[in-house]
């Protein structure tokens, strides 16, 4: 009984240290769109800065500083702007806890969580409030800003050995390194979903962080009870910001979700971070730079998504390395949505050209019936030579070949240029592809490892 009470004690005071003690107030000018003008904050205002918008009802409104000239400042709602007012109260607080640490600026507030281990098993929103009726969420002691650098290039780790992902397809033909940053590439309706419950359910890691920005809000516990479970879940964290959310509260679904990843990591543990999707990231980015005043570019998108978008992908990864060579790392499993099949479009190629691999969900495949749907010929992982040795590696290779000849002479059957049993080298080719198509099957409850998976690959490939 005296422990509960000294933890409910200690929870209280955690709430305390976070209400505002000191604030600077200004007015609401207008209303634009997405955008709201606020005059009275000139000296405290920055880019990133949060506001309070006060007499729109019980809770204030928070919102985001976009911009600003000399006599007013620009900013976006994290909530929805229907009861905004001219003449409204705009502050910028300050925390008890601020104020104590001694900060240089007390009141430059761009967000931040205070993550602990309390918070695994739990589903929050983008701010660190839970979504999951379970109460109060735990602070830790150290507060992880959502807009963190990346590691230092040169004082980061190296990628750490091969990681078993428990999916067949993806263990032989795209095998992973501890630390690896993977863009999973698929239409709407491919099986996307399905792939990540089997990665996000099979991986071997400490720490599950699931980012789920713009989903559908009855896929949202569909996702989390049937295809995480409820062991997995124990030691995962889920950021929520479904469809109907603001774009600022979807942007900063992803930057949550780095930070509590990059929370566990900095206390050395292995961390895989699946975050869906890239796509609604970017999008929520382009609302809010086009509500600010930016001009689109490629395709609608403005240049400052392209600006934004590595700085989110360069905090995964590695973490520092120690004196003693130890280090945490985030493997990274991001989703890009692409429009029509186009795999060409501006947020796959840039994602593409920063991640480490990519993995492609074909529809055809899936027409075809074989889960999951993963196009072998399309799909690489840049660290796969230096994580395999080289006698699977060969095996892959081979395999690889084998399936490149096998869709061309399944085309040459289906156009009746060629029959079986004409050419024996064909036939084997043939009778081997199908062998390889079969194995590559795998449930959504089935896990398969590395050494299995290799194995079942030798055994079909030997002479």
């Amino acid at each position: 009984m005296r422990s509960d009470f000294l933890a409910s004690l200690g929870q209280i005071n955690e709430m305390l240290a976070d209400l505002p003690v000191a604030m600077v107030a200004g007015q609401v000018r207008g209303v634009s769109g997405l955008a709201v003008e606020i005059a009275g904050l000139s000296h405290h205002a920055a880019i990133g800065q949060r506001v309070t918008i006060h007499g729109a009802g019980e809770r204030p409104i928070p919102a985001e500083i976009l911009g600003f000239s000399d006599t007013s400042q620009t900013a976006m709602t994290l909530g929805h702007t229907e009861r905004i007012r001219a003449g409204m109260e705009a502050r910028i607080e300050a925390s008890a806890r601020a104020l104590a640490s001694g900060e240089a600026e007390p009141f430059a507030d761009r967000g931040g969580l205070f993550v602990s281990d309390g918070w695994l098993g739990r589903v929050i929103d983008p701010f660190g409030a839970p979504l999951d009726g379970k109460g109060y969420l735990p602070a830790g002691p150290r507060r992880r800003l959502l807009r963190a650098p990346p590691p230092p290039a040169t004082a980061r780790a190296r990628l750490g050995g091969r990681l078993d992902l428990g999916v067949r397809v993806l263990n032989c033909f795209a095998t992973a390194s501890l630390g690896q940053r993977l863009g999973l590439f698929a239409a709407s309706g491919v099986g996307k979903s399905t792939l990540l419950s089997m990665i996000a359910r099979h991986t071997e890691c400490d720490v599950v962080v699931l980012a789920l920005i713009g989903e559908r809000g009855r896929e949202v516990r569909e996702f989390i009870e049937e295809h995480l479970g409820a062991e997995k879940m124990r030691q995962s964290v889920v950021v929520v910001a479904t469809s109907d959310a603001p774009p600022l509260a979807r942007r900063e679904s992803a930057h949550a979700a780095m930070a509590i990843a990059e929370h566990f990591r900095d206390e050395g543990r292995s961390v895989l971070l699946v975050m869906d999707s890239v796509t609604r990231y970017c999008q929520s980015l382009r609302e809010i730079a086009l509500s600010s005043g930016e001009f689109p570019a490629a395709r609608g998108y403005p240049a400052s998504v392209f600006t934004e978008l590595p700085r989110l992908l360069e905090r995964a990864g590695p973490g520092v390395e120690t004196e003693a060579g130890e280090a945490g790392f985030i493997t990274g499993i991001f989703t890009v949505l692409v429009d029509g099949d186009d795999h060409d479009e501006p947020i796959a190629d840039a994602v593409r050209g920063i991640l480490d691999g990519h993995i492609v969900l074909d529809r055809r495949i899936a027409e075809g019936g074989r889960y999951p749907p993963v196009d072998v010929a399309r799909s690489l992982s840049r660290t796969m030579a230096q994580a395999t040795p080289p006698a699977e590696m060969a095996l892959a290779q081979r395999g690889r070949a084998i399936l490149a000849r096998y869709a061309e002479l399944t085309r040459l059957l289906e156009m009746g240029v060629y029959e079986a049993g004409r050419n024996g080298e064909f036939d084997r080719i043939l009778e081997k592809g199908r062998a390889i198509e079969t194995l590559l099957a795998q449930t959504r409850e089935e896990r398969v490892t590395i050494e299995e998976g290799f194995r079942d690959l030798a055994a079909i490939l030997s002479d």
